[in-house]
């Protein structure tokens, strides 16, 4: 199959590198003619251009642009591809773009695959982040059943794991996963910051270890898709935000009532509910 990348970072330069594997050809299209050069060079693509005419031989294209970026994309893919063809995207919102983007190109296809590092950029893509990983498609009642058939192909093709859901559920449940934990990370190093004795605050640099680099991870994350998080779920997050600060203002009562059996009963109940998020 004749496969298109618009984004040449780490999701489009996976992807490159595990569709090619797999026997497709790969079509890369990035901004920087020297990002071109470097999946070339790195064999994550086949050919390499600025240009989305470049597109127009592929089947299926995948667009991994910043969330902001997806929907004028698919308007400017709109002009220059083959009628039939197949466009999907990465990014990590979805209502805010599945319908936006239909309306531009009928055979678009929402998806989701919840894979990625904490380093960004081409440099850090590798192959195989998928496999095992979610895999969410988001079609509206209108996509075509054999456009998503298509594209869950692919994603069964990557080793992922597939799931299908309207936009809006989407939506909903990455925001407590994945747009929340994003929030309160960076809120947690923010606290951090604003611990008035220097000293203290060196001394809290120095003994940070395993517990506060598992919940700062995702904080000290990019800016610019956390900050995008924000904008284009900003519904969703700002509903998981209000539930959690009701949570920890129950802990601050429960803390300062000296509430012993309370507190437990609830750090018990997280105790059981984290392996239906995260099994061991």
């Amino acid at each position: 199959m004749d496969i298109g990348i618009v984004g040449l970072g780490l999701i489009g330069g996976c992807l490159g590198l595990d569709f090619k594997a797999l026997g497709h050809r790969v079509y890369g299209v990035a901004r920087r003619s020297e990002t071109c050069t470097q999946a070339l060079s790195r064999q994550m693509v086949d050919t390499a251009s600025s240009d989305f005419a470049a597109l127009r031989p592929c089947e299926v294209v995948f667009i991994c642009t910043p969330i902001a970026t997806l929907v004028p994309v698919v308007a400017d893919l709109a002009q220059v591809l083959a009628p039939g063809t197949i466009v999907t995207d990465v990014g990590s919102v979805k209502a805010a773009v599945v319908d936006k983007a239909t309306r531009h190109w009928p055979q678009f296809v929402g998806g989701h695959p919840m894979s990625g590092k904490s380093e960004a950029g081409l440099e850090a893509a590798e192959p195989g982040i998928f496999r095992d990983r979610p895999y969410v498609i988001t079609p509206l009642p209108q996509t075509d059943p054999t456009a998503i058939k298509t594209v869950e192909q692919l994603a069964q093709q990557l080793g992922s794991q597939l799931y299908r859901c309207s936009p809006a559920a989407h939506d909903r449940a990455v925001a407590w996963i994945s747009h929340l934990p994003v929030m309160v990370s960076a809120s947690l190093i923010s606290a951090a910051l604003q611990e008035p004795d220097p000293a203290v605050l060196t001394l809290a640099q120095q003994l940070a270890s395993s517990g506060f680099r598992d919940t700062s991870r995702v904080g000290g994350g990019n800016p610019e898709l956390g900050l995008m998080m924000a904008q284009y779920n900003r519904d969703a997050v700002l509903r998981s935000l209000r539930q959690y600060q009701q949570a920890i203002a129950t802990t601050l009562t429960q803390i300062e009532a000296q509430d012993w059996p309370a507190l437990s009963q609830q750090l018990q109940a997280a105790h059981q509910a984290r392996p239906h998020f995260v099994p061991d």
